[in-house]
């Protein structure tokens, strides 16, 4: 497939996509007392004491926050936004996280992309309603938008939503292969692939 003349948006996930926030998924679990193998917003789901539920967001957000003030851009990242920005191709963000840190690392960071979707705006991933709503907004098809993630949500919201699923794929993710249609170890090749390659500089 030619992503070059196949793809008319691109849609990011955010943390371990874009930025390195540091996140601590495993911490997190273990200060809440949740499961390994459910994704943190769905097991806040199965919790029945709405007293409980407001703890763990609370817990939730204090981690987030803290990534986000420590965020640092992906290598690749900066360079891979301004490249289809110079190049006019409509961008987003879905994320999971909240909108209060998502919104503070797109300030910290000045990530330059057309539209973000935090958990506050869509049903969480892997449901592709986020997607869905990125498309209408941007104005173009899902069939004719990539989106790009490490993680297997990622890949089986793009897959839902009728969307090219791309794997960052790092040292902890390879095992998701499977479900991507690209794959890419740095973000210069993704680059390479949209015909993305102007310097931010």
């Amino acid at each position: 497939m030619d992503y070059r003349t196949g793809i008319d948006a691109v849609a990011f996930d955010l943390d371990g996509t874009l930025v390195d926030s540091r996140l601590d998924f495993t911490a997190m679990r273990r200060e809440l007392g949740f499961p390994e193998g459910i994704g943190l917003i769905e097991h806040m789901e199965t919790l029945g004491d709405a007293a409980a539920v407001e703890r763990a967001w609370a817990v939730i957000e204090r981690h987030e926050m803290a990534g986000a003030e420590a965020a640092t851009w992906i290598p690749g990242a900066r360079e891979l936004l301004a490249g289809l920005h110079s190049a006019g191709v409509p961008t987003a963000i879905l994320t999971r996280n909240a909108r209060i840190t998502t919104e503070h690392m797109h300030r910290a960071l000045d990530i330059p992309v057309d539209l973000v979707l935090t958990r506050e705006d869509c049903q969480p991933k892997p449901d592709p309603d986020g997607l869905h709503r990125i498309a209408a907004q941007l104005g173009v098809p899902t069939a004719r938008m990539i989106y790009v993630g490490d993680f297997v949500y990622d890949l089986q919201t793009a897959r839902a939503a009728g969307a090219h699923a791309c794997l960052l794929r790092n040292e902890r993710n390879g095992r998701f292969a499977l479900e991507a249609d690209l794959i890419v170890d740095h973000l210069d090749e993704l680059a390479l692939h949209l015909g993305a390659t102007r310097s931010a500089g």
